[in-house]
């Protein structure tokens, strides 16, 4: 039997009658690899489940996720209900769709119940600070906490600016150095990787994700590929969302490399980062100032006097701009999904009067 404790498992809600809970693993298409007290499991949603994620009422189990399941020991068990969620990590979905089942998805969940995320990010001429930050709004929403992993220093002679650049826009995040290639920093890992702790990997294509899994598990679980020289980037190894035992007892969420990384509803979290900024707004002469040609803005003479840089207010812009794009996106896909389902009832209750 095994002991979902050490899985972080923690009973807050207890699982009814002729079910058991379960954390998902693995999740590919409609079927799931739970880990359960009987072991690893193959497992999909029942009927009933389905019917309430399709009626916006229920969500998917993602990697990461406790559920109730009824086991079966003869065959697919059957996933009953989500346990509630610690901490979640989510994108803005504009795909239009979820595999099979729900159109004009707003949210995609990556990874959930987890401690830590691991921001990685490759010491060669890929990398950008910009693109960390936006990592970490996202993050700061999600209920984790964020340590930035700065991976290939073996490949680099002198990292410091780097680090004081980090250091000078988020002093309060860790910020570990490592080489999987030959085990350099990899001990600074260790206060994270606690048992029954739940790390999440997030990075581009190409930052060596797969190479510091292998170097934790201590052995070859993920396909490595080379990057392009002309650009260092790579292309995805991971092909989806797993979750991975090490021997320290700790978990690992590996998640494929993200091309572009969607704001999703983090409105609290731009003003809990960028608080300085937004009690500005306050002492502008006008409420509606736009903090361009306006006399007495205060956000202008903050840049003027050196209290606020260029570079910052430019990143609140961008940030807040992209947020709203996402919300305005998903209430439009909203009430084109809406006047759908209007127009649909409409044609069948013609059709129907026209029988009669």
């Amino acid at each position: 039997m095994i002991d979902l404790k050490q899985y972080g498992y923690i009973e807050r809600e207890k699982p009814t009658q002729g079910t058991e809970p379960g954390r998902v693993i693995t999740h590919q298409r409609d079927t799931y690899t739970l880990v359960t007290q009987h072991g690893e499991v193959i497992a999909k949603l029942t009927g009933n489940y389905l019917h309430r994620v399709k009626s916006c009422n229920a969500e998917y189990p993602c990697v990461g996720d406790f559920v109730l399941l009824q086991y079966n020991n003869a065959g697919d068990s059957r996933i009953t209900g989500l346990l509630p969620r610690v901490s979640k990590f989510s994108r803005a979905d504009f795909m239009g769709h979820s595999p099979g089942y729900a159109k004009a998805v707003k949210e995609q969940v990556v990874a959930a119940n987890f401690d830590y995320v691991f921001i990685l990010s490759s010491l060669n001429q890929d990398f950008r600070t910009s693109r960390i930050l936006r990592y970490l709004l996202q993050i700061r929403q999600s209920g984790g906490t964020p340590v930035i992993v700065l991976t290939k220093a073996d490949l680099t002679c002198d990292y410091t600016q780097t680090l004081v650049e980090l250091n000078n826009v988020e002093p309060d995040v860790p910020v570990c150095v490592v080489s999987s290639h030959t085990g350099y920093g990899l001990d600074d890992l260790n206060g994270f990787l606690a048992p029954g702790k739940t790390v999440v990997f997030l990075g581009m294509s190409g930052v060596g994700k797969s190479s510091l899994l292998n170097a934790l598990m201590r052995t070859h679980v993920m396909a490595v590929n080379a990057i392009r020289e002309d650009d260092d980037k790579g292309r995805h190894t991971t092909t989806h969302r797993e979750l991975f035992m090490l021997p320290s007892g700790a978990m690992v969420i590996d998640t494929p490399g993200m091309r572009e990384l969607g704001l999703y509803d983090v409105s609290e979290a731009i003003s809990t980062s960028y608080a300085d900024i937004e009690a500005l707004f306050d002492k502008c002469r006008f409420k509606n100032c736009g903090h361009n040609t306006e006399p007495d803005c205060a956000v202008r003479e903050a840049i003027i006097n050196g209290d606020l840089s260029q570079e910052r207010w430019a990143r609140y812009q961008a940030q807040t701009r992209e947020n709203k794009f996402v919300d305005d996106r998903a209430s439009y896909m909203r009430d084109k999904r809406d006047g759908e389902k209007s127009i649909a009832l409409y044609s069948k209750s013609l059709k129907s009067k026209k029988r009669k």
